[in-house]
C-alpha cells in the first residue's frame, strides 16, 4: 500500500509519553506552594500542550509578573524532580522505530521546553529516530502554526504530505492553521469532545490502535 503521508509529526506530552498526571500534579503542587488559589485537576490538565507561559496566562491571567515567575519556577522544580520517572506508552518505542525504519520522517512539536524535550528524548534513546523537532522555546506557542511551518521547511515536506498526531486542541487546531491532517488521540490530556469538531482524519482511545493503523496505512 502507498503511504499516505511522508512526514509524521508527533506532540510528546500525553501522545508518545504517560505524562500527562504528573504536569497536572506538578502545576496544582506548584500552585499551592506559591500560594495561589486551587485549581481543580481537570482545569489544570486543561492547559496541557500550551507553553509554560501560555498555560500560567490561561489559568490565573490576571497575577502579577513575580507571581508568574515564582509559579513557574516552582512547576519547573516539581515536574523535573520527576521527570525520570515519565513512562512513555506501551509500544511507543517500537512504532517510532519501525515508521523510521520505513523512511517516513519523523518529528515532534511539543509545548515542552528544549531542555525538557531533550531529556525526554535522550532518557528514552528515542532521539536518533527524529528528524527535527520544535518547541515552545524556539517557536509561538500552540495553536500557532509556526512549528509545524518550520518543520515542513525543514524537511521538505508538503502540509498534503504531513500529519500531526496529538492528544489536545491545541494540536489539532494548530493542524488546521498549517494546513495539515490530524489524528486525534484521547487517551492522553483531552477528552475527544474538546477536539471532534476539529475533524482529525482518526482517532484513537489508545496507542495499540493508533501503532496499528500507522503502520499499515499512514
Amino acid at each position: 500500500m502507498l503511504k499516505q503521508y511522508d512526514l509524521i509529526v508527533w506532540d510528546w506530552d500525553g501522545t508518545i509519553a504517560d505524562s500527562t498526571g504528573m504536569i497536572t500534579n506538578a502545576i496544582l503542587k506548584a500552585a499551592d506552594d506559591v500560594g495561589l488559589p486551587a485549581l481543580s485537576p481537570q482545569v489544570a490538565s486543561s492547559i496541557i500542550g500550551l507553553g509554560l507561559r501560555e498555560s500560567i496566562r490561561t489559568l490565573y491571567g490576571g497575577i502579577p509578573e513575580h507571581q508568574a515567575q515564582a509559579l513557574a519556577k516552582q512547576y519547573n522544580a516539581n515536574y523535573y524532580a520527576g521527570e525520570q520517572n515519565v513512562l512513555l506508552f506501551s509500544g511507543a518505542a517500537e512504532t517510532i522505530a519501525a515508521l523510521s525504519r520505513q523512511g517516513i520522517k519523523l518529528a515532534v512539536a511539543t509545548g515542552k521546553s528544549r531542555r525538557g524535550l531533550n531529556f525526554a528524548l535522550d532518557h528514552t534513546g528515542l532521539g536518533e529516530f527524529f528528524d527535527a523537532t520544535r518547541t515552545v522555546d524556539e517557536c509561538f506557542s500552540k495553536p500557532h502554526p509556526q512549528m509545524l511551518q518550520e518543520l515542513m521547511d525543514d524537511l521538505f515536506v508538503s502540509p498534503e504530505r504531513t500529519l500531526m498526531i496529538g492528544d489536545t486542541s491545541y494540536d489539532l487546531q494548530m493542524a488546521k492553521n498549517a494546513g495539515v491532517s490530524a489524528v486525534g488521540v484521547s487517551y492522553g490530556a483531552h477528552s475527544a469532545e474538546h477536539w471532534q469538531h476539529l475533524q482529525p482524519v482518526q482517532q484513537f482511545d489508545d496507542f495499540s490502535s493508533l501503532a496499528q493503523w500507522l503502520l499499515a496505512s499512514a
